[in-house]
């Protein structure tokens, strides 16, 4: 079977198993992004509000009927679903009125929360312009899922494309998309949030870094990293900022370390780490300029419930008192339960087989621990802010296993050649 089939055979399993869970996988803010890729096909306001109010509460009303169905007390209950939509719509359409009557008409997105928090998603129209074919092609039910299975299948693709170009075998990079589909990352990506479209960048910039670093193909490999850069801009600002930052981090220490080595650092190193600056130069300016909400709006969107209370007067004492404890208690929970440690220990000691690219693999990483650390909430969803960080086991562990694969290989060839050897025209006859 050739690679190309294999790639597409397990991107069709997996888009089959996500039929399991066509509704629910929603949070909060997917209605504000619903909402303004509604707004994009053509929807008004109220139009754009009545079918984002109405997928976002059949959402609701599956997950209770799914959970009473289990409940060892309740089972046999009436449905509550009815109940659960009827309340929901109720709830939803007493605050957009009340929004709605206040003049809140202006923007893309339906006025779902303060017109502060609001903002922040009116600077993130990349993940709502990606949606908004879907949706206009499949309806809002059908348009979310498939776009859902879209991004985590390109994701898992990208990650096959990745560990080609670092001429891992096809069964190990056929491993990474594996990988990348069935642990939380792919998890996360299938929900109707921005973390599917960063991670599928942030994959298609390490593609450009290991272009670059190979030595192949070296202009289109920075294009990859530029026009990720550029699309991460339009999707999530912060995450550009992030990886600009630690992809030059990356490639200055990849040129100390052969500097201190006597060696020279290397055209592609330097390229990259010149790449990663222009990013974080290029958001920073473009941030600016367009007025998108600062860090310390989005410190007080965090203290005050997203601008429910009063600005904090203090805001970055409290940040900072709030950021120790946030990680003392998720390291707890980490060493209660410590797969990610685990997977991210693989992963980094895969990285280690190549150094040069290992670097930039470990800094695109570090910017999930970053996202985590400019929002400290501990009661965040299944940690999709740090869900980045899961894409060093998705390509360090096939590497890691890049020995072992060796090894089995080997001995398989030269056992099928001593069987065939007999044939007619075979080279050991």
């Amino acid at each position: 079977m050739r690679p190309r089939t294999r790639v597409l055979l397990l991107a069709a399993v997996f888009a089959l198993l996500q039929l399991a869970n066509v509704t629910g996988r929603d949070t909060p803010d997917s209605k504000n992004y619903l909402s303004y890729a509604l707004s994009l096909t053509g929807a008004d306001k109220r139009e754009a509000a009545t079918a984002t109010i109405d997928w976002s509460c059949a959402g609701r009303a599956a997950i209770a009927h799914r959970e009473q169905n289990v409940d060892v007390v309740r089972f046999h209950a009436p449905d509550p679903a009815p109940r659960v939509m009827r309340e929901c719509r109720e709830r939803e359409w007493r605050q957009v009125e009340a929004m709605l009557a206040a003049g809140r008409t202006g923007g893309h997105t339906v006025p779902f929360m303060p017109e502060r928090f609001m903002r922040i998603f009116e600077a993130r129209p990349g993940y709502p312009v990606f949606l908004a074919p879907f949706v206009g092609l499949f309806g809002v039910t059908w348009g979310v899922w498939a776009a859902g299975v879209a991004v985590t299948c390109a994701g898992g693709v990208l990650a096959f494309l990745v560990l080609r170009a670092l001429a891992a075998s096809v069964p190990l990079a056929l491993t990474g998309q594996a990988l990348f589909m069935v642990l939380p990352c792919g998890t996360t990506a299938m929900r109707p949030m921005t973390e599917g479209l960063l991670l599928a960048l942030t994959l298609a910039a390490l593609w450009g870094c290991a272009l670059v670093l190979r030595g192949r193909r070296t202009r289109a490999g920075l294009a990859l990293v530029g026009g990720a850069l550029l699309a991460l801009f339009t999707v999530k600002h912060s995450q550009a900022l992030f990886l600009g930052l630690c992809l030059a981090g990356a490639g200055a220490a990849v040129a100390v370390r052969r500097r201190s080595r006597g060696l020279p650092p290397g055209r592609g190193v330097v390229a990259l780490a010149g790449a990663g600056c222009a990013g974080l130069l290029g958001t920073v300016l473009l941030a600016r300029l367009w007025h998108y909400p600062s860090v310390s709006e989005s410190v007080q969107d965090l203290l005050t419930g997203h601008f429910a209370r009063p600005d904090r007067e203090r805001p970055w004492a409290e940040f900072l008192q709030l950021q120790g404890n946030f990680w003392t208690e998720w390291l707890r929970r980490q060493l209660w339960e410590p797969v990610f440690v685990a997977f991210l220990a693989a992963g980094a000691l895969g990285a280690r087989r190549r150094p040069a690219f290992g670097a930039f693999l470990v800094a695109a990483a570090c910017t999930g621990f970053l996202n985590q650390a400019g929002h400290p909430d501990i009661n965040i969803w299944g940690d999709r802010l740090i869900t980045l960080a899961w894409l060093l086991p998705v390509l360090g562990v096939p590497l890691l296993l890049e020995p072992v694969v060796r090894r089995a290989v080997v001995p398989a060839q030269g056992a099928w050649r001593s069987r065939h050897a007999d044939l007619p025209g075979h080279p050991m006859r």
